[in-house]
């Protein structure tokens, strides 16, 4: 590890575009351990996460914000105020975009409503760094899924927009072109004193980073079964004498039938769930963990301001 020494850099970094443009895989990629929920539905980023990478002498805040996109209830516009905050404040904005959809674009081959989503969702982020006043680095993602020749016109396009300073095609998911990123975003960050212990990768508190955990494997288990708006709450925490930890954790749904797809026939799906979430946690924690998990029906959650407190989202937007 780099001593600290005069010339030392750090600063934040975030990380916004379209959802699942990869922006919570690039982080984790670039961090080098896992600090953001990765699954194939969309939004699955509620809060900013705060993932810590040194380079060189560099040391980047990684804050992966939640998707930007049409808003259409209270916790869309939060995640969205969120998410366009983190832009404002940081002292670089990496915009993330899925280049699949572009590309089938530019080369007249069918593209699906998804990526129309996603382009519309490109765009709007688009104009809100217009509007921001402030050049961001573009990183044009998942560049593994066609003839990399097909990417030239797409950064030409996206370069005379005039709200670039730098523009990368990149494989978050095999990690090509992420090194010569990486390398930029550390001498874009300001010179000054580390902002964290060069040995830590993520200032998200455990408690919370135990529910992501938790919701993740749910995200995988269920996949279309299961709508986004689901929760997990951390409840309690309890350390042991025998070095161990006692967690409960609620899953709240907002529907009474949503409670039977979490639990699974026999309360089957509930036990995968747990099994796979403790399995993670031990090794995140490097100790035995006591992980209980019980489901709880609250068709209103999304409407109390408790639920957005503790992960930092506003709750008057």
């Amino acid at each position: 590890m780099t001593p600290e020494t005069d010339t030392t850099r750090a600063g934040f970094v975030a990380v916004i575009g379209a959802p699942n443009a990869g922006k919570s895989t690039l982080v984790n990629r670039i961090v080098g351990a896992k600090v953001a929920i990765v699954t194939q539905k969309v939004q699955t980023t509620r809060f900013p996460v705060r993932g810590i990478a040194m380079r060189d002498d560099a040391q980047l805040i990684l804050v992966d914000t939640p998707g930007i996109f049409r808003t259409r209830r209270r916790l869309d516009r939060a995640m969205v105020k969120a998410a366009l905050a983190g832009a404002e404040d940081a002292d670089v904005i990496l915009h993330v975009i899925d280049a699949t959809g572009w590309v089938a674009k530019s080369q007249k081959r069918d593209v699906t409503a998804a990526q129309k989503r996603s382009i519309e969702d490109d765009l709007r982020v688009m104009n809100d760094l217009k509007e921001l006043g402030r050049k961001a680095v573009l990183a044009l993602n998942k560049i593994d899924e066609f003839d990399h020749a097909e990417v030239l016109p797409i950064i030409q396009k996206l370069h005379a927009e005039g709200i670039y300073s730098d523009i990368f095609p990149i494989s978050a998911a095999n990690g090509d072109g992420v090194d010569v990123l990486t390398d930029l975003l550390a001498r874009a960050v300001p010179e000054g004193p580390y902002l964290y212990d060069p040995e830590q990768t993520a200032d998200l508190p455990m408690r919370l980073l135990a529910s992501e955990v938790t919701r993740e494997k749910l995200m995988l288990r269920l996949h279309e079964e299961l709508p986004y708006q689901l929760m997990v709450d951390t409840e309690s925490w309890e350390e042991r004498k025998d070095g161990s930890v006692k967690i409960q954790q609620a899953v709240i749904v907002g529907r009474e039938n949503h409670k039977g797809m979490v639990l699974g026939k026999g309360g089957s799906s509930i036990k995968e769930i747990g099994k796979r979430a403790r399995e993670e946690l031990e090794a995140m924690l490097d100790r035995k963990v006591h992980l209980f998990l019980f489901v709880k029906v609250d068709e209103r959650w999304e409407e109390k301001r408790d639920s957005y407190t503790p992960f930092g989202l506003e709750f008057d937007v």
